[in-house]
Parts: C-alpha cells; structure tokens; sequence
C-alpha cells in the first residue's frame, strides 16, 4: 500500500476516530492528538497484515485514548472549580440524516453525558462509547480492548447503570433547544429577569468552568431566583463591544459569546419539558481558543 491510499484510508475513518477519542478524553486538543498517533501507527504499520482497517484504527485509537484518560484524570485533581468538558464542534444534520441516529450521536457527546463519564473508570468508560455511540457488538469490543465478551458486558452494564443514576434528565429535540437557547440569549443579554424566570425551572443549577482564568462561580448556582440574578447581573456589566454567535457545540445550539471579536464564553442549557433545567457556560479560555476560526 504506497502512502497515498494509506492517507484516504485514514482520512475516511478520521471522523469516527476523533469521534471516539473526543467521547473517552472530553478534551478536544487531547482528542487530536490521540488521532495524530494513531495516524503515525498506522502508516508505519505493516498494512498488508491489516485485514479490516476501521477495526485496526480504532483499537489503536481507543488503546491511546485511554492510557492518555489516565494520564489527564491525575491532572484534574487540581483543577480549579467546576469542570466541563471543551466545547466540540458538531454538525449531525449532515454526518447522520437519521434523526434518531442523530440523538444518539447528539445524547452521547452531550455535556451532561461527559461529565458523567469523566467518573467512570477508562475501560467502563471506554466500553459505554463503542457500544452506546457507535454501536459496536459486544464481541466486537470485546477482541479490540483483549478481553472477554462476559467482562465486557459487565462493564457495559456498569457504566450504563452508572450513567443513567447521575445524568440531568433533557430533551434532545433540536427545534425547542434552539428557539430557547435565543430566548434565553434575549433575556439574559437584555437583563430581562422576569423574561429568564419564565424560562428556568425551579430547580436550574449554573455551572461555570473557568478553570480560574476568568470571571466564574466557583460553585454550581442552583434554583431559578441564584441562576437568574446571576445571569442578569453578569449582563450589566458585559463590555460594550460584546456580540455573539450560534453554534452547534454536543450536539446540540450553543451561544458563543465573543468580545473585540475574541471568544469569551459558551452558553449551552439542557431542556426538559420545556423549560431551562441546565445552563452550561464556559469561560476557560484555554476551551474556547479552538472555536476562534467559527
């Protein structure tokens, strides 16, 4: 195989790479460089031996992702106040015209999803993506992390028993996420605390990732009243030159918040019968410094 086709193999399973180290790490610049190494195993491998490319990818992928998911889960014990996971870039309307395959792409990468996932252990965890993500038979996970399909399974009902006790209950549908994501925009950006309380639930909880560079609660804000005074006091004192933009970030809209056209902040919120339940804002530059070129 000369270096060209080796390229446009790896080229066309790229996305499902960085799909599945995104998943496992929740660190986009982590995630890339997951997928660069496994580029450099796989061009330097013997591809004649390699029957089923996608499968030899993504074990090395996964293997990768979590010896690197060991590795940055020592480093955020020191992290500084609530951690949220980098905002991801996504456009499932394109990648996956199914709407039902879109919601689990979207449900799986979600930031309340995540952060639940970052208390998982890097096989449980690794296991819940291949399975609850992509879709992959037990057997099949099973021969890529070399064990057995019983401990495999027992895993797999671990993690999900997990995920599913400590997961905020949302919607997912995308039409009411984004019609109350730019309601929300109007009514935190104008100050308008009456036009917010109409939107949270009582029992709404903030929570802010600053990783200590900016201006954020060091604490998850809970109840409508806390969340609302908040946002509305955060608002009067925004710079004059601040504008926004609409994103996709986890599947689902986001507002990115830029001043003198740099990123700021990312507000993403959770929706469950048809009111605010989670506002999700991310102030850590470090998180937002990928987003400058959309």
């Amino acid at each position: 195989m000369t270096a060209q086709p080796a390229t446009d193999v790896f080229e066309a399973h790229r996305p499902l790479l960085m799909g599945v180290a995104y998943r496992m790490l929740g660190r986009v610049a982590d995630a890339e460089d997951v997928v660069q190494e496994a580029w450099l195993r796989w061009y330097h491998a013997d591809r004649e031996e390699v029957r089923e490319p996608r499968a030899y990818l993504v074990r090395v992928t996964t293997r990768l992702a979590i010896d690197r998911l060991r590795r940055v889960q020592r480093r955020a014990e020191a992290y500084v106040g609530p951690w949220l996971p980098e905002p991801y870039l996504t456009e499932f309307a394109e990648t996956a015209p199914d709407s039902a395959d879109r919601a689990v792409l979207a449900d799986t990468v979600s930031l309340a999803v995540l952060v639940v996932l970052e208390s998982l252990s890097p096989p449980e965890r690794a296991v819940f993506v291949l399975r609850e993500a992509f879709g992959y038979p037990y057997a099949e996970i099973a021969a890529l992390l070399e064990r057995t399909e019983p401990a495999v399974r027992q895993l797999a009902g671990r993690a999900r028993r997990h995920v599913a006790e400590r997961r905020p209950r949302y919607d997912v549908e995308p039409g009411l996420r984004r019609e109350l994501t730019e309601r929300f925009l109007a009514a935190a950006g104008g100050g308008d605390l009456e036009g917010l309380m109409s939107l949270l639930a009582p029992d709404v909880r903030l929570v802010g990732d600053s990783g200590g560079k900016a201006k954020a609660p060091v604490r998850v804000l809970h109840t409508a009243d806390k969340v609302g005074r908040f946002l509305v006091g955060a608002a009067r004192t925004a710079p004059a030159d601040r504008t926004h933009r609409v994103l996709e970030t986890n599947g689902g809209p986001a507002l990115l918040i830029l001043t003198g056209g740099r990123p700021d902040s990312l507000f993403q919120v959770d929706i469950a019968d048809g009111r605010i339940t989670s506002v999700y804002v991310i102030r850590n530059p470090d998180k937002l410094r990928h987003l400058i070129a959309h």
